[in-house]
């Protein structure tokens, strides 16, 4: 670090531990000063400090003896303005991963002439011009829940990070993006929320990932600050590139997205397992060997653990690649993936009961590599654990799940809901187990696994008890006072997630589906730039929110343009990329179905969706 005792410019830089990883990385800084409408002058006074110890006159930092203490900076006075006049300084910072240097000349290029009203109001321009394009009619709507909409669509684009430029790893021409932190938490609801507001920085961003991709050889996970942090599920990135060229495949080339380059990247992940599976890639091997993760193979690239949700999220994540393969006419490595996302099953215990929980029988467990099968309390990782386990990461933890509980885990599997119905005895067991799940608080709010929970019931044919417990998650947990984020907001993942569910809408990443449900606003519309379609939802005897969430706003009918629409429980994309007036009918009825087609039902693969 230095100061300059004439401007008191300060330049400096420090290596700091990554905050969820073993690696570490470099940051700089370069701050200037500038009185407000006056001369500042040279600093009267200047130092550095440590700790809480300042030493004056100093100004490198070879003049301390810096190796002792945690923290360290720059301490300066100036003088007041002349004639009684109003004190105020400016002061201007500029970042850098790659030098202190270039922190300067960052600043210097984004903010030349300290003009803190111009900033101020080009900053407050751009955000309008994102959170713009989502519109809500606020009519019979209280304030609370549009600073509760807005304020969770704000949170989602603050990460990933746009740190083009500052990559100083490699020189490439493409973006870089960083702060991905971590995919496992966002893959669910933040980029298809992109997808249908923003989807020329989702494709800015799919191109970072390839980028990193082709230079450290899988796409990223978790990262931070430049460094690999340790991967929470498995290779998450899939269903992201997957979100991505579901839906824009033919917008692409014009985003400057390469489709080779993306399949590339998927099957990097797919097929080849990298040297240290805890940061990047997957257990490659063991899942094509085996078809699942095993529980008692200690192998030297990663821990041993989390084996039962890497096997259902490797399921999806092969899923989602199958969904790529077929767009691009690759039909051997479609069926191949396809095969691959019924995995799931594979850990599928059918004589698992819960503590507590009658008419509850099956589970997914952890299954040793010869077939058998291991034992997991259902309640592990819940607030019935009896052994008040975390299930966070940890090399010597052994129960095979990651921040949930069997209970919860064992209602993963979204490219195949039907699938799970079979196996878990048929509809009314299957919406039995549900409410168990919420009546017995098994149901979490504060992590992701639990997401796409209350939105089940559609595939049971039951979306008015979506509907109901959709909002009644929302009424208990989510609001805009110090308490009301439960848990922390995990890079946007809970921002999109409420922004969805106040939409009425659940996502299924790298499908063509959005599940539907009432909105909280009598009108809303989606403009998507890249497209340049505007699609508004309006819902049709709407008479506000219930405080608690229950009662009232199932959708009864469905309209697409003045049409009937072949389901009321979701939407297909292409409602949203011809730019459609959605009209929902809606009715106090809880009994609602999703329609009488055959197409009614959102898709699951064993059910012959998504062919």
């Amino acid at each position: 670090m230095t100061l300059d005792p004439d401007t008191g410019n300060l330049e400096g830089g420090a290596s700091f531990a990554a905050s969820f990883g073993p690696g570490r990385y470099n940051a700089f800084t370069c701050v200037s000063f500038k009185g407000e409408g006056y001369d500042l002058g040279k600093p009267v006074e200047y130092g550095i400090w440590l700790g809480d110890f300042p030493v004056r006159g100093t100004t490198n930092i070879l003049q301390v003896y810096y190796g002792f203490v945690e923290e360290i900076g720059g301490l300066l006075t100036f003088q007041p303005a002349p004639n009684g006049g109003k004190t105020s300084i400016l002061v201007r910072v500029g970042v850098s991963f790659i030098s202190s240097a270039q922190a300067c000349a960052n600043a210097e290029e984004e903010i030349p002439d300290f003009d803190f009203a111009g900033v101020q109001s080009a900053a407050r321009a751009q955000w309008n011009d994102l959170l713009g394009r989502v519109q809500v009619d606020t009519s019979g709507v209280d304030q609370e829940t549009v600073e509760l909409f807005y304020s969770s669509l704000y949170r989602t684009h603050i990460s990933p990070a746009d740190y083009t430029g500052e990559n100083p790893k490699w020189n490439s021409t493409e973006p870089y993006y960083d702060s991905l932190y971590c995919n496992w938490d966002t893959y669910r609801t933040l980029y298809p929320l992109m997808s249908l507001h923003d989807p020329e920085t989702f494709s800015r961003i799919v191109r970072g990932m390839i980028d990193i991709q082709k230079h450290e050889g899988w796409l990223p996970e978790c990262r931070g600050a430049t460094a690999m942090h340790f991967i929470q599920g498995g290779s998450n990135g899939d269903p992201i590139l997957g979100e991505f060229f579901v839906k824009f495949h033919e917008s692409a080339a014009a985003l400057d997205v390469d489709a080779d380059d993306l399949y590339n990247a998927l099957l990097a992940d797919a097929e080849i397992e990298p040297p240290n599976w805890n940061l990047q890639g997957r257990q490659a091997n063991a899942w094509k060997q085996f078809n699942f993760i095993p529980q008692d193979m200690f192998s030297p690239g990663g821990a041993n653990t989390k084996q039962a949700s890497r096997t259902l999220e490797h399921a999806f994540n092969d899923f989602s690649i199958s969904q790529v393969a077929k767009i691009l006419g690759k039909t051997e490595d479609a069926q191949k993936y396809v095969q691959r996302a019924g995995n799931f099953a594979n850990l599928w215990n059918p004589n698992i009961t819960v503590p507590g929980g009658p008419g509850v029988l099956g589970m997914i467990q952890p299954r040793f590599a010869n077939g058998t099968f291991n034992f997991t309390d259902p309640r592990h990782c819940s607030v019935h654990d009896p052994a008040q386990a975390t299930c966070f990461l940890n090399a010597a933890n052994r129960d095979g799940f990651y921040e949930s509980s069997p209970i919860v885990y064992s209602q993963y599997a979204p490219q195949d809901t039907a699938k799970l119905i079979e196996l878990q005895g048929g509809v009314d067991k299957f919406i039995s187990r549900l409410d168990f799940i919420f009546d017995q608080d098994y149901f979490d709010s504060t992590d992701e696994p639990s997401q796409q929970i209350p939105f089940m019931y559609h595939y049971a044919n039951r979306p008015g008890l979506s509907t109901q417990r959709s909002r009644q998650i929302i009424a208990q947990f989510f609001n805009t006072s110090v308490n009301g984020l439960p848990g922390n907001d995990d890079s946007g993942a809970m921002g999109s997630y409420v922004a969805f569910y106040l939409a009425g809408l659940y996502p299924l990443p790298a499908t063509q589906q959005f599940l539907l449900s009432s909105p909280y606003f009598q009108q809303m519309s989606f403009f998507n730039p890249v497209l340049n379609t505007t699609t508004q939802i309006v819902a049709k005897n709407f008479d506000g929110n219930p405080s608690n969430g229950t009662g009232g706003l199932n959708c009864q009918s469905v309209d697409v343009n003045g049409q009937p629409y072949k389901s009321n429980c979701y939407l297909d994309w292409d409602v949203f990329t011809s730019g459609s007036l959605v009209e929902l009918t809606l009715t106090e009825d809880i009994d609602v179905t999703c329609g009488n087609g055959t197409n009614a039902l959102p898709p699951s693969l064993s059910t012959g969706g998504y062919d």
